[in-house]
């Protein structure tokens, strides 16, 4: 395949992006590919450089190196104006004077479209985001919901090639956050519009994308579809930062086996070291095996409960090992479990670590 057939298969493309803010590398050769019509969050803690790259792609914060393609037209160098991508900020930045009509019809004005056309396209764009009644007030007579939909029939209005949203839903309440994190997702796979998320909300970058980008310190950590991050994370950092994660220090002592203080576990995949070496095995509290544990179950060992934490759906367990030198291991029961197995603190139950759910790191990357 051609470089030009390569930029053609992707709507998005980027390539060996950087970008300083003085001494600071905001980020760092940075590659990226987004197909037509996917939905892309990209995620990560603050500081890492996730808006940073959303700006560059923007234009608004034009990159020191690399390059830029969107559609397959090279616009590394060409000002925002000129780069087909609608954008909703994180405050909305809706004009207090104007009216929500107007507010939503403002590209189509500056691009000195017919006042039929521009009423069409405002109305039709009003009715889509559910506010087909509040064209003539002003935006603070909204409330954040409404608003938020204001600013993404605005970035809409103009039918941008690619829609930027950055930390649309961060200002407004948790149900309301829910509730439009839902409606933008359905809005976005009717209209097949590019998108690209900024998030730090691990569980909004879950339920909305097609791939997540993990971003840490200027640089993608991992690429992947929300179950791939969840469920296989490449690196410490995204196994952690993703849901919560128990890492245990571990030694290697086979090809597809560590031992963690005296207890011995088969990993599904190669641990990728030597016997002997330090590592980190990680496992998340869900993918503890608490019920029906058979007596040759791979992994499985016997553990006195400890304290019990109540979250609702489940309860967080503290599971001491009864072999000497083990470490404590956090595992999430179910209501249902909790009810059936009558599990209390102090209870020895036999537990059991799958080998597939079973991740292994190098000591040094947690």
């Amino acid at each position: 395949m051609t470089v030009a057939d390569t930029i053609a298969s992707s709507f998005l493309r980027v390539r060996g992006l950087g970008k300083s803010f003085g001494a600071f590398q905001a980020l760092k050769d940075v590659d990226l590919d987004v197909a037509r019509g996917e939905f892309v969050c990209f995620l990560g803690p603050s500081g890492c450089g996730k808006t940073t790259l959303l700006r560059a792609i923007a234009g608004l914060d034009p990159q020191d190196q690399g390059t830029i393609h969107i559609g397959g037209r090279d616009v590394s160098k060409a000002p925002p104006s000129e780069r087909d991508f609608g954008i909703v900020f994180q405050s909305y930045a809706l004009f207090p004077n104007l009216t929500v009509a107007k507010n939503v019809g403002y590209g189509l004005v500056n691009r000195a479209r017919p006042r039929r056309e521009i009423d069409a396209r405002v109305a039709e764009l009003l009715a889509l985001v559910g506010l087909p009644e509040q064209g003539t007030k002003f935006p603070g007579q909204l409330s954040g919901g409404q608003q938020q939909r204001v600013a993404l029939a605005r970035a809409l209005a103009t039918s941008p090639g690619l829609l930027l949203l950055d930390e649309p839903l961060s200002a407004l309440d948790a149900k309301v956050r829910v509730r439009l994190r839902d409606e933008m997702r359905a809005l976005q796979q009717r209209l097949g519009v590019t998108t690209i998320m900024v998030t730090h909300d691990q569980e909004e970058a879950l339920a909305m994308a097609d791939r997540i980008v993990v971003m840490n310190h200027g640089v993608i950590e991992q690429v992947g579809t929300p179950e791939e991050i969840y469920r296989r994370p490449e690196t410490a950092f995204v196994a952690d930062f993703v849901g919560h994660m128990t890492f245990l220090d571990a030694v290697v002592t086979g090809p597809r086996s560590v031992k963690v203080g005296a207890l011995d576990f088969i990993v599904a995949e190669d641990a990728g070291a030597e016997v002997g070496t330090p590592v980190k095995l990680a496992l998340r509290p869900e993918a503890v095996q608490t019920r029906g544990v058979a007596a040759d179950a791979p992994n499985r060992f016997d553990a006195r409960v400890g304290d019990l934490a109540f979250l609702g759906a489940f309860c967080r367990a503290q599971l001491a090992p009864i072999e000497p030198g083990a470490p404590i291991i956090a595992a999430d029961i179910s209501a249902n479990a909790m009810r059936d197995l009558g599990v209390a603190t102090g209870d020895v139950r036999s537990v059991a670590f799958p080998p597939e759910a079973l991740r292994v790191f190098a000591a040094a990357a947690s």
